[in-house]
């Protein structure tokens, strides 16, 4: 098993995940913006980040700022999505 593959398990895991992940796809989103895109509690969408950061499949762009921080995906998680296809 590769890393590729245990980070594609790790996302199908959770349907958040997933949406958050193909959510982010191409683009940098906040939080409030993923929440209305994926219809997913907006706590629910800090915590599924949380997870998705401690995993290094996404990146804060603006960790300084309190509110409107911008999330993107990692190079793992790019590799991933392709194969989420």
């Amino acid at each position: 098993m590769t890393k590729s593959d245990e980070l594609l398990g790790y996302i199908k895991a959770s349907s958040y995940r997933y949406k958050i992940i193909k959510a982010l796809e191409g683009r940098k989103l906040t939080p409030k913006d993923l929440a209305k895109e994926t219809s997913i509690p907006l706590s629910h969408v800090s915590n599924t980040l949380a997870e998705l950061l401690d995993k290094e499949l996404v990146v804060c762009l603006t960790p300084k700022l309190k509110k409107g921080r911008l999330y993107d995906l990692t190079k793992e998680s790019m590799k991933a999505v392709n194969d989420l296809e």
